[in-house]
Protein backbone atom coordinates (compact mmCIF):
# COMPACT_ATOMS: atom_id res chain seq x y z
CA UNK A 1 0.00 0.00 0.00
CA UNK A 2 2.85 2.04 0.26
CA UNK A 3 3.16 3.01 -3.51
CA UNK A 4 -0.42 5.08 -3.18
CA UNK A 5 -0.23 8.09 -0.95
CA UNK A 6 -3.03 8.70 1.59
CA UNK A 7 -4.02 11.82 -0.10
CA UNK A 8 -5.02 9.65 -3.25
CA UNK A 9 -6.48 7.08 -1.40
CA UNK A 10 -8.37 9.26 0.69
CA UNK A 11 -9.85 10.52 -2.65
CA UNK A 12 -11.37 7.84 -3.96
CA UNK A 13 -12.93 7.60 -0.14
CA UNK A 14 -14.30 11.09 -0.30
CA UNK A 15 -15.05 10.93 -4.11
CA UNK A 16 -18.09 8.26 -5.31
CA UNK A 17 -17.53 9.91 -8.66
CA UNK A 18 -13.95 9.39 -9.04
CA UNK A 19 -14.58 5.82 -7.71
CA UNK A 20 -16.76 5.40 -10.57
CA UNK A 21 -14.47 6.88 -13.11
CA UNK A 22 -11.66 4.31 -11.82
CA UNK A 23 -14.17 1.35 -11.98
CA UNK A 24 -15.38 2.51 -15.26
CA UNK A 25 -11.90 2.64 -16.76
CA UNK A 26 -10.76 -0.38 -14.95
CA UNK A 27 -13.36 -1.94 -16.92
CA UNK A 28 -11.91 -0.27 -19.95
CA UNK A 29 -7.96 -1.58 -19.54
CA UNK A 30 -9.87 -5.49 -18.92
CA UNK A 31 -11.50 -5.87 -22.20
CA UNK A 32 -8.32 -4.59 -23.84
CA UNK A 33 -6.44 -7.18 -22.38
CA UNK A 34 -8.81 -9.72 -22.60
CA UNK A 35 -9.21 -9.28 -26.93
CA UNK A 36 -5.49 -10.60 -26.72
CA UNK A 37 -6.17 -13.06 -23.51
CA UNK A 38 -8.69 -14.71 -25.21
CA UNK A 39 -6.94 -15.23 -29.17
CA UNK A 40 -3.87 -16.22 -26.87
CA UNK A 41 -6.53 -19.10 -24.77
CA UNK A 42 -7.89 -20.19 -28.50
CA UNK A 43 -4.79 -22.22 -29.50
CA UNK A 44 -4.41 -24.73 -27.45
CA UNK A 45 -8.57 -25.48 -27.44
CA UNK A 46 -8.43 -25.36 -31.18
CA UNK A 47 -5.00 -27.33 -32.04
CA UNK A 48 -3.97 -28.87 -28.47
CA UNK A 49 -5.43 -31.84 -28.65
CA UNK A 50 -4.78 -32.74 -32.33
CA UNK A 51 -1.00 -31.76 -32.09
CA UNK A 52 -0.64 -34.62 -29.55
CA UNK A 53 -2.57 -36.89 -31.40
CA UNK A 54 -0.09 -36.37 -34.48
CA UNK A 55 3.10 -37.12 -32.06
CA UNK A 56 1.90 -39.97 -30.56
CA UNK A 57 -0.41 -41.53 -32.80
CA UNK A 58 -3.65 -42.36 -31.03
CA UNK A 59 -6.73 -41.15 -29.37
CA UNK A 60 -6.54 -42.35 -25.94
CA UNK A 61 -4.17 -39.35 -24.61
CA UNK A 62 -5.37 -36.79 -27.17
CA UNK A 63 -6.88 -35.24 -23.92
CA UNK A 64 -3.87 -34.70 -21.99
CA UNK A 65 -3.04 -31.45 -23.96
CA UNK A 66 -6.29 -29.76 -22.52
CA UNK A 67 -5.44 -31.57 -19.31
CA UNK A 68 -1.54 -30.26 -19.03
CA UNK A 69 -2.42 -26.77 -19.83
CA UNK A 70 -5.20 -26.63 -17.15
CA UNK A 71 -3.75 -28.34 -14.80
CA UNK A 72 -0.92 -25.81 -15.52
CA UNK A 73 -3.56 -23.01 -14.62
CA UNK A 74 -4.39 -24.94 -11.61
CA UNK A 75 -0.70 -23.70 -10.11
CA UNK A 76 -0.76 -20.55 -12.02
CA UNK A 77 -3.97 -19.56 -10.67
CA UNK A 78 -2.68 -20.12 -7.18
CA UNK A 79 0.34 -18.22 -8.01
CA UNK A 80 -1.66 -15.12 -9.51
CA UNK A 81 -3.80 -14.95 -6.49
CA UNK A 82 -1.40 -14.65 -4.50
CA UNK A 83 0.98 -12.15 -6.19
CA UNK A 84 -2.74 -9.95 -6.61
CA UNK A 85 -3.02 -9.93 -2.97
CA UNK A 86 0.03 -8.71 -1.94
CA UNK A 87 1.06 -6.87 -4.70
CA UNK A 88 -2.10 -5.95 -6.68
CA UNK A 89 -3.81 -6.53 -9.75
CA UNK A 90 -1.33 -5.30 -11.83
CA UNK A 91 1.33 -6.92 -10.85
CA UNK A 92 -0.07 -10.48 -10.91
CA UNK A 93 -1.79 -10.16 -13.82
CA UNK A 94 1.04 -9.25 -16.00
CA UNK A 95 2.86 -11.88 -14.68
CA UNK A 96 0.31 -14.72 -15.53
CA UNK A 97 -0.05 -13.66 -19.37
CA UNK A 98 3.59 -12.99 -19.98
CA UNK A 99 4.70 -16.75 -18.28
CA UNK A 100 1.94 -17.81 -20.58
CA UNK A 101 3.13 -16.31 -23.28
CA UNK A 102 6.66 -17.93 -23.11
CA UNK A 103 4.90 -21.57 -22.40
CA UNK A 104 3.43 -20.84 -25.93
CA UNK A 105 6.77 -20.30 -27.03
CA UNK A 106 8.16 -23.57 -25.58
CA UNK A 107 5.05 -25.43 -27.64
CA UNK A 108 6.02 -24.19 -30.86
CA UNK A 109 9.77 -25.50 -30.31
CA UNK A 110 8.42 -28.55 -29.18
CA UNK A 111 6.48 -29.19 -32.37
CA UNK A 112 9.85 -28.21 -34.41
CA UNK A 113 12.26 -30.72 -32.64
CA UNK A 114 9.15 -33.50 -32.06
CA UNK A 115 9.80 -33.55 -28.66
CA UNK A 116 6.35 -34.72 -26.87
CA UNK A 117 8.08 -33.99 -23.58
CA UNK A 118 8.56 -30.40 -24.20
CA UNK A 119 4.92 -30.14 -25.55
CA UNK A 120 3.91 -31.53 -22.41
CA UNK A 121 6.49 -29.33 -20.36
CA UNK A 122 5.48 -26.42 -22.21
CA UNK A 123 1.71 -26.45 -22.19
CA UNK A 124 2.01 -26.58 -18.06
CA UNK A 125 3.73 -23.25 -18.82
CA UNK A 126 1.27 -22.12 -21.31
CA UNK A 127 -1.63 -22.58 -18.97
CA UNK A 128 -0.58 -19.59 -17.09
CA UNK A 129 -1.99 -17.41 -19.52
CA UNK A 130 -5.46 -19.44 -19.24
CA UNK A 131 -5.21 -19.05 -15.97
CA UNK A 132 -5.12 -15.36 -15.76
CA UNK A 133 -7.48 -14.90 -18.87
CA UNK A 134 -10.19 -16.44 -16.20
CA UNK A 135 -8.71 -14.51 -13.06
CA UNK A 136 -8.77 -11.25 -15.08
CA UNK A 137 -12.38 -10.81 -14.67
CA UNK A 138 -12.09 -10.52 -10.89
CA UNK A 139 -10.30 -6.82 -11.58
CA UNK A 140 -13.33 -5.47 -12.88
CA UNK A 141 -15.30 -6.13 -9.82
CA UNK A 142 -12.97 -4.98 -7.01
CA UNK A 143 -14.81 -1.78 -7.40
CA UNK A 144 -17.88 -2.93 -8.24
CA UNK A 145 -21.21 -2.56 -6.28
CA UNK A 146 -23.45 -5.98 -5.20
CA UNK A 147 -25.46 -4.99 -8.20
CA UNK A 148 -23.18 -4.16 -10.80
CA UNK A 149 -20.55 -6.96 -9.92
CA UNK A 150 -22.08 -9.98 -12.28
CA UNK A 151 -22.65 -6.96 -14.99
CA UNK A 152 -18.67 -6.41 -14.39
CA UNK A 153 -17.51 -10.00 -14.72
CA UNK A 154 -19.83 -9.88 -18.32
CA UNK A 155 -18.16 -6.67 -19.91
CA UNK A 156 -15.17 -8.35 -19.09
CA UNK A 157 -15.81 -11.65 -21.23
CA UNK A 158 -17.39 -9.94 -23.77
CA UNK A 159 -13.95 -8.76 -24.83
CA UNK A 160 -12.77 -11.87 -24.86
CA UNK A 161 -14.87 -12.89 -27.58
CA UNK A 162 -12.92 -10.75 -30.09
CA UNK A 163 -10.16 -12.44 -29.61
CA UNK A 164 -11.16 -16.06 -28.89
CA UNK A 165 -13.37 -16.20 -32.10
CA UNK A 166 -10.77 -14.46 -33.96
CA UNK A 167 -7.98 -17.12 -33.26
CA UNK A 168 -9.77 -20.79 -34.08
CA UNK A 169 -10.78 -18.84 -36.93
CA UNK A 170 -7.24 -17.70 -38.14
CA UNK A 171 -5.84 -21.40 -37.38
CA UNK A 172 -5.44 -21.79 -41.81
CA UNK A 173 -4.35 -17.99 -41.99
CA UNK A 174 -1.46 -18.90 -38.64
CA UNK A 175 -1.02 -22.54 -40.39
CA UNK A 176 0.51 -21.10 -43.88
CA UNK A 177 2.35 -18.48 -42.26
CA UNK A 178 4.06 -20.86 -39.97
CA UNK A 179 5.00 -23.51 -42.94
CA UNK A 180 6.23 -19.89 -44.53
CA UNK A 181 8.93 -19.51 -41.99
CA UNK A 182 10.07 -23.29 -41.37
CA UNK A 183 7.45 -24.21 -38.25
CA UNK A 184 4.69 -27.10 -38.37
CA UNK A 185 1.27 -26.11 -39.57
CA UNK A 186 -0.25 -26.88 -35.73
CA UNK A 187 2.14 -24.67 -34.33
CA UNK A 188 0.97 -21.89 -36.36
CA UNK A 189 -1.92 -20.60 -33.46
CA UNK A 190 0.48 -20.77 -30.59
CA UNK A 191 2.75 -17.89 -32.91
CA UNK A 192 -0.27 -15.70 -32.12
CA UNK A 193 -0.95 -17.25 -28.78
CA UNK A 194 2.82 -16.38 -27.55
CA UNK A 195 2.31 -12.63 -28.84
CA UNK A 196 -1.50 -12.12 -27.55
CA UNK A 197 -0.68 -13.42 -24.09
CA UNK A 198 2.78 -10.90 -23.96
CA UNK A 199 0.71 -8.10 -25.40
CA UNK A 200 -2.12 -8.64 -22.66
CA UNK A 201 0.34 -8.85 -19.59
CA UNK A 202 1.88 -5.54 -21.21
CA UNK A 203 -1.45 -3.85 -21.46
CA UNK A 204 -1.78 -4.42 -17.68
CA UNK A 205 1.31 -3.16 -16.60
CA UNK A 206 1.26 -0.10 -18.58
CA UNK A 207 -2.37 1.31 -17.78
CA UNK A 208 -3.52 -0.53 -14.71
CA UNK A 209 -2.60 2.20 -12.73
CA UNK A 210 -3.83 3.15 -9.73
CA UNK A 211 -4.75 -1.00 -8.73
CA UNK A 212 -7.88 -1.27 -8.28
CA UNK A 213 -7.99 -3.82 -5.86
CA UNK A 214 -5.48 -1.56 -3.47
CA UNK A 215 -7.66 1.34 -3.64
CA UNK A 216 -10.78 -1.61 -2.55
CA UNK A 217 -8.98 -2.73 -0.23
CA UNK A 218 -8.32 0.58 1.20
CA UNK A 219 -11.72 1.81 1.01
CA UNK A 220 -13.08 -1.24 2.83
CA UNK A 221 -10.50 -0.74 5.46
CA UNK A 222 -11.79 2.91 6.07
CA UNK A 223 -15.49 1.63 6.34
CA UNK A 224 -14.57 -1.27 8.37
CA UNK A 225 -12.69 1.75 11.40
CA UNK A 226 -16.01 3.76 11.17
CA UNK A 227 -18.14 0.30 11.58
CA UNK A 228 -19.25 -0.22 15.33
CA UNK A 229 -21.68 -2.67 14.58
CA UNK A 230 -19.52 -6.08 15.44
CA UNK A 231 -22.47 -8.14 14.79
CA UNK A 232 -22.82 -7.61 10.97
CA UNK A 233 -19.42 -8.05 10.51
CA UNK A 234 -20.01 -11.80 12.75
CA UNK A 235 -23.06 -12.43 10.60
CA UNK A 236 -20.89 -11.88 7.25
CA UNK A 237 -17.95 -14.08 8.34
CA UNK A 238 -20.58 -16.86 9.17
CA UNK A 239 -22.49 -16.90 5.93
CA UNK A 240 -19.95 -16.11 3.71
CA UNK A 241 -18.59 -19.95 3.92
CA UNK A 242 -21.59 -21.28 2.36
CA UNK A 243 -21.91 -18.06 -0.04
CA UNK A 244 -18.00 -19.78 -0.83
CA UNK A 245 -18.40 -23.11 -1.19
CA UNK A 246 -21.53 -22.81 -3.39
CA UNK A 247 -20.22 -20.36 -6.51
CA UNK A 248 -16.68 -22.61 -6.20
CA UNK A 249 -19.24 -25.44 -6.70
CA UNK A 250 -21.31 -24.18 -9.82
CA UNK A 251 -17.89 -23.11 -11.45
CA UNK A 252 -16.38 -26.54 -11.20
CA UNK A 253 -19.30 -28.49 -12.00
CA UNK A 254 -19.45 -26.19 -15.43
CA UNK A 255 -15.92 -26.49 -16.17
CA UNK A 256 -15.72 -30.24 -16.08
CA UNK A 257 -18.88 -30.25 -18.37
CA UNK A 258 -17.40 -27.69 -20.77
CA UNK A 259 -13.52 -29.13 -21.15
CA UNK A 260 -14.38 -32.45 -21.34
CA UNK A 261 -16.86 -32.17 -24.49
CA UNK A 262 -14.67 -29.31 -26.01
CA UNK A 263 -11.52 -31.20 -25.75
CA UNK A 264 -13.06 -34.22 -27.98
CA UNK A 265 -14.73 -32.63 -30.34
CA UNK A 266 -11.41 -31.69 -32.80
CA UNK A 267 -10.70 -35.34 -32.77
CA UNK A 268 -14.28 -36.50 -33.44
CA UNK A 269 -14.33 -34.16 -36.65
CA UNK A 270 -11.35 -35.24 -37.94
CA UNK A 271 -11.90 -38.98 -37.57
CA UNK A 272 -14.97 -38.11 -39.79
CA UNK A 273 -13.51 -36.05 -42.43
CA UNK A 274 -13.44 -32.80 -40.92
CA UNK A 275 -10.64 -30.72 -41.91
CA UNK A 276 -9.00 -27.76 -39.69
CA UNK A 277 -11.02 -25.19 -41.15
CA UNK A 278 -14.12 -26.79 -40.22
CA UNK A 279 -12.80 -27.40 -36.59
CA UNK A 280 -11.73 -23.85 -36.74
CA UNK A 281 -15.53 -22.64 -37.32
CA UNK A 282 -17.32 -24.94 -34.71
CA UNK A 283 -14.77 -24.29 -32.24
CA UNK A 284 -15.12 -20.59 -32.99
CA UNK A 285 -18.62 -20.85 -32.92
CA UNK A 286 -18.21 -22.81 -29.10
CA UNK A 287 -15.79 -19.82 -27.70
CA UNK A 288 -18.09 -16.96 -29.07
CA UNK A 289 -21.01 -19.25 -27.26
CA UNK A 290 -18.77 -18.81 -24.15
CA UNK A 291 -18.14 -15.21 -24.37
CA UNK A 292 -20.22 -12.84 -26.44
CA UNK A 293 -23.83 -13.77 -24.44
CA UNK A 294 -22.26 -12.09 -21.81
CA UNK A 295 -23.53 -9.03 -22.92
CA UNK A 296 -26.71 -9.85 -21.33
CA UNK A 297 -25.90 -12.61 -19.26
CA UNK A 298 -24.63 -10.50 -16.33
CA UNK A 299 -27.17 -7.95 -16.01
CA UNK A 300 -29.92 -10.90 -16.05
CA UNK A 301 -27.81 -12.46 -13.33
CA UNK A 302 -28.09 -9.03 -11.43
CA UNK A 303 -31.81 -8.59 -11.95
CA UNK A 304 -33.11 -11.99 -12.07
CA UNK A 305 -30.71 -13.40 -9.13
CA UNK A 306 -27.71 -15.66 -8.76
CA UNK A 307 -29.92 -18.87 -8.38
CA UNK A 308 -32.49 -19.04 -11.09
CA UNK A 309 -29.69 -18.15 -13.81
CA UNK A 310 -27.65 -21.20 -12.27
CA UNK A 311 -30.29 -23.31 -12.72
CA UNK A 312 -30.58 -22.21 -16.01
CA UNK A 313 -26.63 -22.86 -16.61
CA UNK A 314 -27.36 -26.61 -15.84
CA UNK A 315 -30.35 -27.05 -18.36
CA UNK A 316 -28.65 -25.21 -21.19
CA UNK A 317 -25.63 -28.02 -20.57
CA UNK A 318 -27.88 -31.09 -20.40
CA UNK A 319 -29.06 -29.82 -23.76
CA UNK A 320 -25.94 -29.37 -25.05
CA UNK A 321 -24.53 -32.74 -24.27
CA UNK A 322 -28.00 -34.58 -25.55
CA UNK A 323 -27.45 -32.20 -29.07
CA UNK A 324 -23.63 -33.27 -29.03
CA UNK A 325 -24.33 -37.52 -28.42
CA UNK A 326 -27.34 -37.57 -31.32
CA UNK A 327 -25.85 -35.16 -34.15
CA UNK A 328 -24.59 -36.77 -37.44
CA UNK A 329 -20.85 -36.82 -37.26
CA UNK A 330 -20.98 -35.68 -40.95
CA UNK A 331 -23.19 -32.76 -39.60
CA UNK A 332 -21.61 -29.26 -39.01
CA UNK A 333 -24.87 -27.82 -38.23
CA UNK A 334 -25.73 -30.11 -35.49
CA UNK A 335 -21.82 -29.96 -34.16
CA UNK A 336 -22.48 -25.93 -34.27
CA UNK A 337 -25.32 -26.11 -32.11
CA UNK A 338 -24.55 -28.44 -29.49
CA UNK A 339 -21.02 -26.41 -28.43
CA UNK A 340 -23.09 -22.74 -29.02
CA UNK A 341 -25.19 -24.66 -26.28
CA UNK A 342 -22.10 -25.68 -24.02
CA UNK A 343 -20.70 -22.28 -24.46
CA UNK A 344 -23.97 -20.77 -22.94
CA UNK A 345 -24.38 -23.19 -20.17
CA UNK A 346 -20.17 -22.65 -19.36
CA UNK A 347 -21.30 -18.72 -19.25
CA UNK A 348 -24.38 -18.81 -17.56
CA UNK A 349 -22.32 -20.99 -14.83
CA UNK A 350 -19.29 -18.90 -14.46
CA UNK A 351 -20.63 -15.36 -14.30
CA UNK A 352 -23.53 -16.76 -11.77
CA UNK A 353 -20.21 -18.49 -9.97
CA UNK A 354 -18.41 -15.63 -10.23
CA UNK A 355 -20.48 -13.08 -8.47
CA UNK A 356 -21.52 -15.47 -5.85
CA UNK A 357 -18.20 -15.87 -4.32
CA UNK A 358 -17.22 -11.64 -5.22
CA UNK A 359 -20.54 -11.35 -3.06
CA UNK A 360 -19.38 -13.75 -0.41
CA UNK A 361 -15.75 -11.84 0.16
CA UNK A 362 -13.84 -8.95 1.51
CA UNK A 363 -11.69 -6.81 -0.28
CA UNK A 364 -8.86 -7.95 2.33
CA UNK A 365 -8.80 -11.34 1.35
CA UNK A 366 -10.45 -11.42 -2.14
CA UNK A 367 -8.06 -12.35 -4.14
CA UNK A 368 -6.29 -14.89 -2.22
CA UNK A 369 -9.94 -16.77 -2.17
CA UNK A 370 -10.34 -16.41 -5.99
CA UNK A 371 -7.08 -17.64 -6.65
CA UNK A 372 -7.61 -20.49 -4.60
CA UNK A 373 -11.14 -21.24 -5.98
CA UNK A 374 -9.55 -20.76 -9.67
CA UNK A 375 -7.49 -23.50 -9.00
CA UNK A 376 -10.39 -25.67 -8.31
CA UNK A 377 -11.70 -24.70 -11.56
CA UNK A 378 -8.45 -25.59 -13.09
CA UNK A 379 -8.17 -29.45 -11.86
CA UNK A 380 -11.74 -29.61 -12.82
CA UNK A 381 -10.41 -28.72 -16.21
CA UNK A 382 -7.95 -30.89 -16.34
CA UNK A 383 -9.64 -34.33 -15.16
CA UNK A 384 -12.20 -33.66 -17.58
CA UNK A 385 -9.91 -33.10 -20.34
CA UNK A 386 -7.78 -36.33 -19.10
CA UNK A 387 -10.70 -38.58 -19.01
CA UNK A 388 -12.58 -37.51 -21.93
CA UNK A 389 -9.73 -39.48 -24.21
CA UNK A 390 -10.33 -42.34 -22.44
CA UNK A 391 -14.06 -42.08 -22.22
CA UNK A 392 -14.81 -41.35 -25.86
CA UNK A 393 -11.32 -44.16 -26.65
CA UNK A 394 -13.48 -46.80 -24.45
CA UNK A 395 -16.86 -46.14 -25.64
CA UNK A 396 -17.95 -43.00 -27.52
CA UNK A 397 -18.20 -39.22 -28.02
CA UNK A 398 -21.70 -39.55 -27.64
CA UNK A 399 -21.52 -41.39 -24.34
CA UNK A 400 -19.05 -38.50 -23.16
CA UNK A 401 -21.55 -35.78 -24.58
CA UNK A 402 -24.33 -37.28 -22.55
CA UNK A 403 -22.66 -38.30 -19.54
CA UNK A 404 -21.50 -34.56 -18.89
CA UNK A 405 -24.76 -33.29 -19.68
CA UNK A 406 -26.54 -35.41 -16.80
CA UNK A 407 -23.74 -34.67 -14.75
CA UNK A 408 -23.93 -30.76 -15.39
CA UNK A 409 -27.71 -31.53 -13.29
CA UNK A 410 -26.24 -31.31 -10.04
CA UNK A 411 -26.39 -27.91 -10.24
CA UNK A 412 -29.82 -27.17 -9.44
CA UNK A 413 -30.27 -29.05 -6.13
CA UNK A 414 -26.50 -27.50 -4.88
CA UNK A 415 -28.35 -24.02 -5.61
CA UNK A 416 -31.92 -24.85 -4.00
CA UNK A 417 -29.39 -26.04 -0.86
CA UNK A 418 -28.31 -23.00 -1.30
CA UNK A 419 -31.57 -21.01 -1.64
CA UNK A 420 -32.89 -23.08 1.86
CA UNK A 421 -30.45 -20.94 3.92
CA UNK A 422 -30.19 -16.77 4.11
CA UNK A 423 -29.55 -14.89 1.24
CA UNK A 424 -26.17 -13.89 0.50
CA UNK A 425 -26.72 -11.67 -2.37
CA UNK A 426 -29.50 -10.23 -0.62
CA UNK A 427 -27.92 -9.37 3.12
CA UNK A 428 -24.73 -7.63 0.63
CA UNK A 429 -27.28 -5.33 -1.52
CA UNK A 430 -28.85 -4.49 1.70
CA UNK A 431 -25.46 -3.62 3.41
CA UNK A 432 -24.20 -1.52 0.66
CA UNK A 433 -27.44 -0.02 -0.36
Amino acid sequence: MTRYTNDLIQSYIDSPEKKNRLYKRTLFIVGLSQIFGGAGLAAGITVGAILAQQMLGTDAVSGLPTAMFTLGSAGAALAVGRLSQRYGRRFGLATGFIIGGIGAIGVIFSAIINSIFLLFASLLIYGAGTATNLQARYAGTDLASAKQRATAVSMAMVFTTFGAVAGPNLVNVMGHFALSIGVPALAGPFILAAAAYILAGLVFFIMLRPDPLLIARAIEANKQKRDTQQNLTNTEQSTNKKGVAVGATVMVLTQIVMVAIMTMTPVHMGHHGHGLREVGIVIGAHIGSMYLPSLVTGILIDKIGRTAMTIASGVTLLLAGFVAAIAPSSSMSFLVLALCLLGLGWNLGLISGTAQIVDATEPSTRAKTQGTIDVLIALAGASGGALSGMVVAHSSYATLSLSGGILSLVLIPVVIWAHGGKNERTLNVNKEV
